[in-house]
């Protein structure tokens, strides 16, 4: 564990860029007694508005909360969500984001209505269509300028247009020949959108969709994550299990893989939002030139953080050490 803690502190400062699909998080919380008499639907007497950067977003706001330093590149309507987002950045004392805008389409809203802590539905508001023209050259252009000033690339793909393929592939390969690694957190089946990157995220229902079947045990997902990463060109993968931990798997099978880690969550209340915090994570821990597997362990127990809160949410380095303390202290 001190090596975990030695890499956490070392996170301070680290620059790492964040590329892809942003969006305006809006969470209506409030309680729900009573079902409304005009259809079966809970009536929900709302207490609180809660809005956030979501999406790429929220992978920044993790590596802000880690005290590390990310540059965010991301494309979005001339609209007030726009200038919410950027509003949203400097509340959180983060780093201004450089949106591009797309004159033809809205930003990104998901709205999500929790009674008590029971999400009841979320809707989106979005215009997926792939981006192109000027306005995919002004994004790789500005990721090309900003390679020069970071040590990691975090790419967020949630399937919302600013990552067609070509883009994906230019991004993947400019960061390549720039010497820096890339951690991408996917969507959809096919992970040749990936070839070339140094690590994939999925979690098991990602996984599944990749492979074209549902795969459940631990024998399963090696066997998926080993033939998804040799059918594409994947360096490394490491699959998120929710309440059984994390899977990381090597290229070319090396002794000890794959490395097995329990879930590190003392109670789980939402799971929203922990697949950022793994991305955020792995990225400083590959920023900083760490092992893949010691990243993976920092990351496990971020990730065990934020799932025992209600919401999208992030993990602090103080909670992270908090977290720590705790496990030292039921074992003296």
């Amino acid at each position: 564990m001190k090596e975990v803690l030695t890499l956490l502190r070392s996170i301070k400062g680290i620059r790492v860029l964040c590329v892809g699909d942003i969006m305006v998080d809006r969470y209506i919380y409030g309680q729900a007694t009573r079902i409304s008499p005009e259809a079966p639907v809970p009536v929900v007497r709302v207490k609180r508005h809660l809005l956030m950067p979501g999406g790429v977003g929220n992978v920044v706001k993790n590596l802000g909360a880690l005290e590390a330093l990310p540059l965010t590149v991301s494309v979005t309507g001339r609209d007030s969500k726009s200038t919410l987002l950027s509003r949203l950045f400097a509340e959180d004392s983060l780093p201004a984001p450089h949106l591009i805008i797309d004159e033809n389409r809205p930003t990104s809203v998901k709205t999500r209505i929790i009674a008590g802590i029971q999400q009841v539905v979320r809707f989106d508001e979005e215009d997926t269509t792939p981006i192109s023209g000027h306005v995919a050259e002004e994004l790789l252009s500005t990721v090309n300028e900003a390679l020069g000033q970071v040590r990691a690339v975090a790419i967020s793909d949630y399937g919302k247009g600013t990552l067609p393929d070509d883009v994906l592939s230019e991004i993947i390969s400019l960061a390549s020949a720039a010497g820096t690694p890339v951690v991408v957190d996917p969507k959809g089946s096919d992970y040749s959108r990936y070839r070339g990157a140094t690590l994939v995220t999925p979690n098991r229902s990602e996984l599944s969709e990749a492979i074209g079947h549902k795969v459940e045990s631990a024998m399963e997902l090696e066997l998926a994550g080993r033939e998804v990463m040799a059918r594409n060109g994947l360096l490394n993968i490491l699959i998120t299990r929710s309440e059984d931990g994390m899977m990381l798997l090597h290229h070319g099978a090396p002794e000890g893989d794959p490395v097995l880690l329990p879930s590190q969550a003392r109670e789980v209340f939402d799971v929203s939002g922990a697949g950022d915090t793994v991305v955020a994570v792995m990225a400083a821990a590959l920023a900083l030139g760490a092992p893949l597997a010691l990243g993976a362990r920092l990351a496990n127990i971020a990730a065990g953080v934020v799932v025992g809160k209600v919401g999208t949410a992030t993990a602090t380095a103080d909670e992270i050490e908090d977290w720590y303390s705790g496990q030292s202290s039921a074992y003296r």
